[in-house]
């Protein structure tokens, strides 16, 4: 497979290059971490201004908003933005990467005209309400209710790890439309809603995390009423939209995260020539390991994005691939940073120690590394499926 990139795919680079040095300077301070308010103004804002340069939601399809870009055209301003030092998409995350995305390979068109142009310019900001106390990564068994009344959805239910939920417009909602039963498995009764999050019945309640940030929440939805043309697909049919969501999640949702611990890395490794740690062969090998991991990771995302290219634009299994060995290296790399930094690991104001917190939950997030494995051996190499 040819892994280079065009002369066109070079010169859009190019340009890339030359407006982020333009605009990166006049950007203003980044704010408090844990101040979600002035996080979503910050993001916001850098979402518009990607909006009028054009390039926001580059790869999505002309009739969805975007501009008909390839993959690999969205993978090379990930890279340069990250490599950049931009701002991430931060509170627009599930928008962008998630709920946007869906809608465009779901929605009907007056769906996508109604939600897809506010997600990007940046002025409406989503959350996901999937996982519940005792549905987290088997969806399937999920409770939160759902029962149709005339024009709309009554839902009843909690949900957890409600990302951005705090500052959120709408929530991309997993609900029961139908019981399960011994003849009915409970992923033919979930459905796929977008949720007004003023609507009157919700509430929520911020989760702190180690690293002091709310970015999750717990939700509760008291008879909250969803229209009906809400429902992005058919009735009970939210599973296998769903599972467009995550492959959006699980294939090109780290992509830049990849490219800032390559760059973590070679911080790490002139860190460690200074503070005396290089002379620690184990800390060498390590870091000459990840070294080799990080970019065996990116050339498995460029392999994703040419296999995503062919499909039309839609991630593929090697997401499940991709997602299970990063979070695992991101953990890896983080301890090395731990044991270059010493005592100074222990310091919660430093970048690397507060990352380091961050990536105990990747093992978790975006579906756990048990439920990739089990995709992997059964979707990927055909292994028969447990029982």
């Amino acid at each position: 497979m040819d892994l280079t990139y065009t002369e066109e795919e070079e010169e859009f680079r190019a340009r890339l290059r030359v407006w982020l040095a333009a605009t990166l300077p006049g950007l203003p301070p980044r704010p408090d971490p844990r101040d979600w308010p002035a996080r979503r103004a910050y993001d916001t804002a850098w979402q518009r201004r990607l909006y009028d340069a054009g390039y926001a939601g580059l790869h999505w399809p002309a009739d969805a908003g975007g501009h008909g870009a390839t993959p690999t055209q969205h993978l090379i301003f990930l890279e340069e933005t990250e490599l950049a030092g931009a701002p991430y998409v931060g509170a627009n995350f599930v928008g962008l990467l998630h709920a946007g995305p869906t809608i465009a390979a779901e929605g009907t068109r007056a769906q996508r005209s109604r939600w897809l142009p506010p997600i990007l310019r940046g002025d409406e900001i989503w959350c996901q309400g999937f996982s519940e106390p005792d549905a987290g990564s088997d969806l399937a068994s999920l409770r939160t209710r759902a029962v149709r009344d005339g024009d709309a959805y009554v839902v009843t239910g909690s949900k957890i790890w409600t990302s951005h939920a705090e500052v959120a417009d709408w929530c991309e909602l997993l609900v029961r439309t139908r019981p399960a039963s011994a003849d009915v498995p409970g992923h033919r009764g979930i459905t796929w809603l977008a949720m007004p999050m003023n609507a009157p019945g919700v509430s929520v309640r911020p989760l702190r995390t180690l690293a002091g940030t709310t970015e999750f929440a717990e939700m509760f939805l008291d008879e909250v009423r969803v229209p009906a043309a809400h429902r992005v697909g058919e009735e009970n049919d939210g599973w296998r939209v769903t599972m467009v969501t995550l492959s959006f999640e699980r294939g090109t949702a780290f992509v830049g995260e990849v490219v800032a611990c390559r760059r973590t890395l070679r911080a790490l490794a002139e860190a460690a020539r200074g503070n005396g740690r290089w002379d620690d062969q184990e800390v060498r090998r390590t870091l000459g390991r990840l070294n080799a991991e990080f970019t065996a990771l990116w050339r498995l995302t460029q392999w994703n994005v040419s296999e995503a290219q062919r499909a039309g634009g839609v991630p593929g299994n090697g997401g499940s691939v991709f997602k299970l060995r990063y979070s695992h290296a991101r953990q890896e790399l983080y301890d090395a940073a731990a044991r270059v930094l010493g005592p100074g690991g222990l310091d919660l104001s430093h970048d690397w120690t507060a990352d380091r917190l961050s990536s105990l939950s990747y093992t978790i997030a975006a579906g756990t590394s048990q439920i990739q494995r089990n995709i992997v051996a059964e979707r990927v190499l055909g292994l028969p499926r447990g029982r």
